[in-house]
């Protein structure tokens, strides 16, 4: 939002399914977003010639306004990777085979995240609101994680409760391998408390020489 002439980010945290229920879908979304005004450029692109051309071309443009909703995708079991045997890169080192997809519940938020955007942007004073409601495709705004899921059963799971493999107890992943879901928000602060979480039950576990 521009305040006093100078262009802003905004950050509005999630607000769905948090003191009360929504029918339409589970958890929820946040927005990234901000003002900013266009620039000389705009003017450049124009033909024309003259000194009120040049002056044209030195003027801001009008501020515009943008929000972005970022929302969580629900864990499911038909959203793996797995080890593609039959394609391998240069190294003849086997790829990867990455199943992945929205749900109903993806969709329904993705909608909502819409209708909640022009409604705020309507309620600031804004004007010549559009809506852009296109659910991106899984992986274009995310931080990378899964793959390794934390869990009690070794069956089902690759590492236990303190990010140690069920396989090898010298081994600890503590990045976002572990997650099946980030919520909505950046996961990098809770890589750093599974981190810190393991780092303190490996030397525990050290002292008792049981790595």
């Amino acid at each position: 939002i521009p305040f006093d002439n100078h262009p802003n980010g905004i950050y509005v945290p999630r607000f769905r399914n948090v003191k009360t229920k929504q029918k339409e879908f589970l958890r929820g979304y946040g927005y990234q977003g901000g003002g900013s005004r266009d620039g000389w450029s705009a003017n450049a692109a124009k033909a024309g010639i003259g000194v009120e051309f040049k002056n044209s071309i030195k003027m801001p443009g009008p501020w515009r306004m943008g929000m972005g909703g970022f929302g969580e995708c629900l864990p499911y079991h038909s959203n793996y990777v797995e080890v593609d045997k039959e394609k391998l890169d240069a190294w003849d080192i086997p790829t990867l085979k990455i199943h992945c997809s929205w749900g109903d519940n993806e969709h329904a938020m993705s909608r909502d995240i819409a209708v909640q955007a022009a409604e705020m942007l309507a309620a600031a004073g804004a004007r010549d609101i559009y809506v852009y409601q296109d659910i991106s495709s899984p992986g274009l705004g995310i931080h990378e994680m899964g793959t390794a899921r934390m869990g009690r059963d070794p069956k089902t799971s690759v590492l236990n409760e303190h990010n140690q493999t069920h396989d090898a107890r010298n081994l600890f992943m503590t990045d976002g391998a572990c997650m099946t879901s980030a919520s909505c928000v950046n996961p990098s602060l809770t890589y750093m408390a599974l981190t810190a979480r393991a780092c303190d039950f490996a030397v525990s576990e050290l002292k008792k020489n049981n790595l």
